[in-house]
């Protein structure tokens, strides 16, 4: 395959593939099991999830690492194992695309919050960051993906720990806009588009969001501040029941 930049300025749309969390578990995760602990000993339905987008027609499959910063792997005791979980996450998405499908390390926050408001300073969200980038690029991602963030800081010490990883990776990001059309945060998408173009980023836009209609309007609205960087449309398919 052409490289994912490559693909991205040529202005064909790239296909992402969609949930984990709630595939696995009708797959069998345990209920409160972290799905970076249960690939370590259950790859197979990890991979099948993977294969069954791939066929499905996804053009690029999100590794399931989204929980795998050290402070998240640490409610599971894992917390050490960080290289160990980013690097079998990417082996079974590679098995699982046959390299029919581009293959992004995901990044998701760090499930605390930083400081003034939490504990954990910049510079070391930083450096938990760099340690996950790192051991994902170091496995052979295609692209960083940065997702469902709603601190614009913890973003750019997110962009920032990726860089330290491996110069000249992609990277994309995206944040989860809810109630009143901004993050929890209260960051709205003209606020995250202008500090995101300044990050240089390859590609940025928003996932998750409570609605498609809230989704699709913070995009649009990305898209007016920032009209030249390719957009990324990530959302739920609503709430749950």
């Amino acid at each position: 395959m052409e490289d994912i930049l490559s693909r991205l300025k040529s202005g064909r749309v790239i296909v992402a593939d969609g949930a984990m969390g709630t595939m696995l578990q009708a797959a069998g995760l345990p209920t409160g099991m972290s799905p970076e602990s249960w690939l370590l000993e259950n790859p197979n339905p990890v991979r099948d999830v993977h294969r069954a987008y791939v066929e499905a027609g996804a053009d690029m499959i999100l590794t399931c690492t989204f929980g795998g910063t050290r402070t998240r792997l640490k409610r599971a005791g894992l917390s050490e194992r960080v290289a160990e979980v980013s690097r079998r996450a990417v082996e079974i998405a590679r098995e699982a695309t046959a390299d029919e499908s581009y293959v992004a390390g995901d990044i998701g926050p760090l499930g605390e919050l930083l400081a003034p408001v939490g504990k954990t300073t910049y510079e070391q969200a930083v450096e938990i960051f760099a340690e996950q980038a790192a051991a994902l690029a170091e496995a052979g991602v295609d692209v960083l993906y940065i997702e469902t963030m709603s601190d614009l800081n913890e973003v750019r010490a997110a962009v920032e720990g990726a860089r330290k990883a491996r110069a000249g990776i992609p990277i994309f990001a995206t944040l989860s806009f809810d109630r009143h059309g901004r993050t929890n945060m209260g960051v709205s998408p003209e606020q995250a588009a202008e500090a995101l173009l300044v990050l240089g980023l390859d590609a940025f836009g928003a996932n998750c969001g409570a609605t498609l209609e809230m989704t699709e309007g913070a995009v649009a609205k990305m898209h007016q501040a920032a009209p030249q960087v390719p957009l990324v449309v990530k959302p739920n398919a609503g709430k749950p029941y």
